[in-house]
């Protein structure tokens, strides 16, 4: 029956990030670099507020969108912190986590035959959803632009099929931000074009130097705009998925509609706690955020005594090391640093064949463990040498 089934679900892969985790779960004892979650538990007052939504029965649907209070919050949030103004009774959907505002989104949007723009290497989780949209994914190589998105990489990639660019900052596996200026560089092009941005900013309040800026704040980038975020990194929630997408009223209707008959509505309980979350804990990412910095500069210090030179992140979690001048493939070169040394890294190629050269190491780990990381690390480094 398998031959049976969509030719598009058949030709999709397992992400490259989980086929390498069947590796590490050989070592049970591994020092693991590889997590793209928080190292912190949910908070406890975000935490005590599910528990009380459930004593009150708080576990019948909402309304598709999410439960008013919640969009309301969300875009008092996205307002305060980043200057993105949305109207919360038709410019803003409760997913179930961002990925489901990224599906949506894309299925929403695409037609068959059209083209996406991704900025590579980059999160494996965007490509398989828009080839199941019968659409193809364009890689722009930024691994000479320090890992950014410029314009000309842009007019480089543009065709009359493109129907959509994906701007993800602060990026999944780089950790690199966008500055001020290179984003109104972007938009001042962006803007003059008939094509889509999503702006995958779930990392946002994880940049360590300088407010983090949307570009949906440009001239002329509002109503072309679908910017993305959630709580699974600013509030440690990755399993409580809850995501946010905003959009002008006028495209995210039809937007709603794929939602709609998606998941019908976010997690009631998850809701209740985003509300917790986004008004009495909207600065909870600020503690995290400092020790992921003091982990950065840990990590980054260790590596420059290697010797290695890296482009140095301002956001996320991440670090992209370049390894190609150790003789290996990102893939044996991780294989190897887990079989002989016993840490887990992530090949650079799960994050498309232009991270090839590359391994990321997450520092969302304690810094006893990253310790014993980098020394590892460098031991294997000099069994190359």
């Amino acid at each position: 029956m398998e031959q049976l089934l969509n030719s598009r679900a058949r030709s999709i892969q397992i992400s490259g990030i989980r086929k390498f985790f069947n590796e590490v779960a050989k070592y049970p004892d591994a020092i693991s670099l590889t997590l793209g979650q928080p190292d912190f538990p949910t908070p406890l007052h975000v935490k005590e507020a599910a528990i009380q939504a459930i004593h009150n029965n708080q576990t019948v649907y909402s309304h598709n969108a999410g439960y008013e209070k919640l969009r309301k919050a969300a875009t008092t949030f996205v307002n305060e912190k980043y200057d993105l103004q949305y109207n919360h009774q038709n410019e803003v959907i409760v997913t179930a986590g961002a990925s489901e505002a990224i599906d949506i989104t894309l299925r929403a949007i695409l037609s068959e035959g059209d083209e996406v723009l991704l900025p590579a290497p980059v999160y494996p989780g965007y490509e398989p959803v828009i080839t199941l949209c019968g659409a193809k994914a364009i890689y722009m190589d930024t691994t000479e632009t320090a890992f950014k998105v410029t314009p000309d990489l842009v007019k480089e990639a543009i065709t009359p099929k493109t129907k959509a660019i994906i701007l993800p900052f602060p990026s999944n596996p780089t950790g690199v931000t966008l500055e001020d200026y290179e984003l109104e560089a972007l938009a001042d092009y962006l803007s003059k074009q008939e094509i889509f941005v999503l702006s995958d900013e779930i990392y946002s309040e994880l940049r360590y130097n300088g407010k983090h800026r949307s570009i949906a704040t440009y001239e002329g980038m509002r109503d072309k705009t679908f910017v993305i975020n959630g709580l699974s990194k600013s509030h440690s929630m990755t399993g409580w998925r809850i995501g946010f997408l905003f959009a002008p009223s006028n495209i995210l209707q039809h937007v709603l509609k794929v939602h709609q008959y998606n998941v019908t509505c976010a997690s009631t309980i998850s809701q209740a706690a985003a509300i917790e979350a986004l008004t009495n804990g909207k600065d909870d990412a600020a503690l995290m955020r400092n020790e992921y910095n003091k982990r950065l500069q840990f990590c980054s210090m260790r590596l420059e005594q290697m010797g290695i030179n890296f482009v140095k992140p301002n956001g996320a979690f991440y670090l992209f090391i370049p390894v190609l001048q150790f003789g290996l493939s990102s893939y044996q070169f991780a294989l190897n640093l887990l079989r002989q040394e016993h840490i887990a890294v992530v090949p650079g190629d799960a994050f498309s064949t232009l991270g090839e050269g590359y391994i990321r190491i997450s520092y969302a780990a304690s810094l006893e463990q990253l310790e014993k990381g980098m020394n590892g690390l460098e031991k294997f480094i000099k069994t190359l040498c």
